[in-house]
C-alpha cells in the first residue's frame, strides 16, 4: 500500500478497509469536494498532492493545508461530520485509494488503533492549518514561498512538478506578478528552476534555509505525534 497512513495500520485494521478501496486518479485542478458539500468518500492519496482551500470571498481562496500519501482527505468532514468545511483541490496529479465514508466510520467504531491513528493525523493536520495561518499573516513572501515549495516537494514523486505562477499565487493568496518577482529571486540564488508550467527544486538544503521556521515546526509536530512523514524524492 503506497498510502503511508494505511500502511502503518496493523494487518487486522488494514483488512477492515482494504477490500472496500477503489483506485481513482485525480488531476491538477480537480475538485474532490467543495465547502458545504456532503462527503461520502475518504481519499487516501498514494501519489500526488491535495490542497485544502479556505474561501476568503466569492472570488478568492487560500490554501490552509496540503495532504499527500502520508494522510487522508475527507476525514475532517467525512464519517464524523457530514459536510465539508473547506474545498479540496488536487494540486499535483496523482492516484488515490477511496473508501466509502460509512465503511470507514464502521471500521473506526471497531478499532481503537484506527481511532488513535486518525486522532494523531487530524492533530497534525490542525497544527498545519494553524501554522500556515500564522505564516501567511507574519512572514515575508519569499519565506512563505520557500515553505510552500518544500511542502509540495515532500509530497511529490520528483524534484520537478507541474505548477504555474497562477497556481502558486492562488495557493498563497497573492498577485501573480508578486510570485513572479519572488520566484525570480529564488531562481537567481540557484534554489529552484522554473519553466512554462513547472517548477523544479535544485537545492533542497538551501531552500530549507530560505524558508521561515514554520516548515520545520510542522515537520516537528508530525515527528512528535508519530505520524508518517512524507519524504521528497531527493531528500
Amino acid at each position: 500500500m503506497d498510502n503511508l497512513w494505511i500502511a502503518a495500520l496493523d494487518a487486522a485494521d488494514r483488512k477492515r478497509i482494504e477490500p472496500h478501496l477503489t483506485e481513482k486518479p485525480f488531476s491538477q485542478g480537480q475538485m474532490l469536494y467543495d465547502a458545504g458539500e456532503s462527503v461520502d468518500e475518504v481519499w487516501f492519496p498514494m501519489s500526488g498532492v491535495v490542497s485544502l482551500m479556505t474561501l476568503v470571498d466569492e472570488d478568492r481562496m487560500i490554501e490552509t493545508a496540503a495532504i499527500g500519501r502520508e494522510g487522508l482527505v475527507g476525514v475532517t468532514c467525512g464519517p464524523l461530520n457530514a459536510r465539508a468545511a473547506s474545498r479540496a483541490i488536487a494540486q499535483v496529479d496523482g492516484v488515490s485509494a477511496c473508501c466509502p465514508a460509512d465503511v470507514f466510520a464502521d471500521a473506526l467504531s471497531h478499532s481503537e488503533g484506527m481511532r488513535t491513528a486518525l486522532s494523531k493525523f487530524t492533530e497534525s493536520l490542525f497544527a498545519q492549518v494553524q501554522q500556515v495561518a500564522a505564516c501567511n499573516a507574519q512572514h515575508r513572501l519569499d519565506e512563505r514561498l520557500a515553505r510552500w515549495l518544500l511542502t509540495i516537494h515532500d509530497r511529490s514523486d520528483a524534484d520537478r512538478f507541474a505548477l504555474t505562477q497562477l497556481d502558486i499565487a492562488g495557493m498563497l493568496g497573492v498577485r501573480r506578478a508578486t510570485v513572479s518577482e519572488v520566484g525570480s529571486a529564488l531562481e537567481e540564488k540557484g534554489l529552484i528552476r522554473r519553466g512554462r508550467g513547472w517548477v523544479e527544486v535544485l537545492d533542497r538544503k538551501a531552500l530549507e534555509g530560505a524558508s521561515c521556521g514554520c516548515y520545520a515546526l510542522m515537520r516537528g509536530v508530525m515527528k512528535d505525534l508519530g505520524v508518517p512523514r512524507p519524504k521528497a524524492a531527493a531528500h
